[in-house]
């Protein structure tokens, strides 16, 4: 099951973006991802990577192993960095959606999965922006919409006419900035917490024609 976490915190005020490139993610870069990806995930990752400890492993390892995947949702392959200043600003992970939903059974998925799971589901044949989340240092700069247009960039490769992406209404300025670029909210479920704090009560997907 791909797991999908809302974009780390970003603001929606006039931005400057840094000179930067776009790279691909290699195995190597496993380390990097998990950061990332956690962040975007508000520590959500980390505490679903603890229970899948092998041996000696700790929750971190259980990430990069993740990562370093040639297949799954949060494999490498799937994934771009914005690279700059001599270092990776941030990340996004994004790939093709089927073209054909299939049905969400609530028997046999953790319940707070469930939601998420719907919202991709109404956005079939779509390309599916995961992760999105970009280093401390380097909000509020710009490279979160560069990261977007990367994302963008690969479903016109990819033949796609539309991409997805799940926010929290408990981050406006990701909601905002996804609007501005062209990001319509289409559907809203509620959020299912148990033991995670999260400041946001509906997840929202919002889709873009390309």
């Amino acid at each position: 099951m791909n797991m999908s976490f809302k974009p780390a915190p970003m603001s929606d005020a006039p931005q400057t973006t840094p000179p930067l490139d776009i790279r691909r993610a290699t195995p190597n870069d496993a380390d990097a991802m998990a950061k990332l990806i956690n962040i975007a995930g508000e520590g959500l990752p980390v505490y679903l990577w603890q229970n899948m400890i092998e041996g000696s492993e700790t929750a971190w390892d259980v990430g990069r192993r993740r990562a370093q995947r040639e297949e799954g949702g949060f494999s490498y392959r799937n994934t771009q960095f914005a690279f700059g200043e001599h270092q990776i600003m941030g990340a996004v992970i994004g790939y093709a959606q089927p073209d054909t939903a299939e049905p969400v059974n609530r028997n046999e998925i953790p319940a707070m999965f469930v939601p998420i799971l719907e919202l991709e589901s109404l956005a079939p044949g779509s390309w599916y922006i995961n992760v999105l989340a970009v280093f401390p240092p380097f909000r509020n700069r710009g490279v979160g919409s560069v990261l977007v247009q990367a994302a963008e960039n690969d479903a016109r490769d990819a033949g796609k006419q539309s991409v997805s992406i799940i926010a929290s209404d408990g981050n406006p300025g990701a909601v905002r900035l996804y609007e501005r670029m062209g990001y319509t909210a289409c559907a809203t479920r509620k959020m299912v917490k148990e033991g995670w704090e999260n400041p946001g009560e509906n997840w929202i997907l919002l889709v873009k024609s390309i």
